[in-house]
């Protein structure tokens, strides 16, 4: 591994991190922040890694190469737990529900002592997608870990977990990347210059979700059917409108994904309309992106981001996913 643990950027929270498995004194829980992408998840391994690597190559910075830090890497280590939300079938879904029932199993999993590494590790994806029973599940956890144990959980926002969850966890908040460094990267991966100049943009500073958009064409396809239904349901009658949200909440995935696409291009419409320097997310919709501006002032194009944002933390609460696309398809500026 690099002196960054391979990863692209966060070196402050990945020399933190190393000083605390170097020194032994790493927390007993940990709290990951940040936007989906931005490498909440690698953090969390390399942590795993870099405690329970029995050749690291200096202290506090695993091998990358062993049994153990390639079973990490894999997720499939026997002392090593990864926790996320699931669908109603059983199957890991984002936009699923974290259940009481796998806090549960991992609260026993902790107990045990380490099968062959130094620490039992549990971590959390996404927790702000756990119910309430199961929030309450693992702040019992908190409580009773023992000391061979290392809780880390990952999220979006501190403020989407329950205050005394969050009390009892070291927080390390992860901000998106500058475009130039993700396009290095990209470049770096083979990507021409023109393409990857497009996908860090796209990320806004995100280099997993900027890898995501290289090896992986149909979430750039799903992007810019979102954007096209978008500029068609600007001017729609309120017929087309019903009928779009009813196929939209047929998919709660796919509508949550949608959100997001169109969160991001209304972002860029507002800092537009407040002749921000910010440089633009959707840089190929840049004409449109204009144009829109160009019609709205900042009190429409301030409430069309918050109705989005409002949105998407109400389908974090199980709301009636039709009413929900069709009050803010109703709502969309008039342009």
């Amino acid at each position: 591994m690099n002196d960054n643990w391979n990863m692209l950027g966060h070196e402050w929270a990945v020399d933190m991190l190393r000083q605390h498995a170097a020194r032994g004194n790493a927390r007993h829980a940990y709290l990951f922040c940040g936007p989906p992408g931005v490498g909440r998840r690698t953090l969390a391994l390399r942590l795993v890694q870099a405690l329970n690597c029995p050749t690291p190559l200096a202290s506090g910075d695993p091998c990358g190469a062993c049994r153990d830090c390639k079973q990490i890497e894999a997720m499939r280590h026997p002392d090593l737990n990864v926790i996320q939300a699931q669908d109603n079938e059983g199957e890991i879904k984002e936009g699923g529900v974290l259940k009481v029932e796998q806090v549960r199993e991992a609260r026993r999993a902790l107990t045990l002592k380490p099968y062959q590494a130094k620490y039992r590790a549990a971590i959390f994806l996404r927790f702000q997608e756990a119910n309430e029973s199961a929030a309450n599940a693992l702040l019992k956890t908190l409580e009773e870990a023992p000391a061979h144990a290392v809780l880390i959980l990952t999220a979006d926002v501190p403020e989407q977990l329950l205050p005394t969850i969050v009390s009892r966890c070291e927080i390390l908040r992860l901000r998106p990347l500058p475009i130039g460094a993700i396009e290095s990267d990209l470049i770096e991966r083979g990507l021409d210059e023109e393409r990857a100049r497009l996908l860090a943009h796209i990320s806004g500073g995100r280099p997993g979700y900027a890898r995501r958009l290289m090896d992986d064409p149909t979430v750039l396809e799903k992007r810019e059917e979102y954007l096209n239904d978008l500029q068609t349901l600007l001017p729609a009658p309120r017929v087309e409108k019903f009928s779009y949200a009813e196929r939209l909440s047929k998919d709660k995935d796919a509508m949550r994904q949608a959100l997001l696409v169109w969160l991001s291009y209304w972002r860029d419409v507002l800092l537009r309309v407040a002749q921000a320097d910010t440089p633009l997310i959707n840089i190929d919709r840049n004409m449109e992106i204009e144009f829109l501006a160009g019609r709205l002032n900042l009190s429409s194009a301030r409430r069309a981001v918050n109705r989005l944002e409002a949105a998407l933390e109400r389908m974090d609460k199980n709301v009636n996913s039709r009413l929900l696309a069709e009050t803010l398809l109703l709502d969309l500026p008039k342009v």
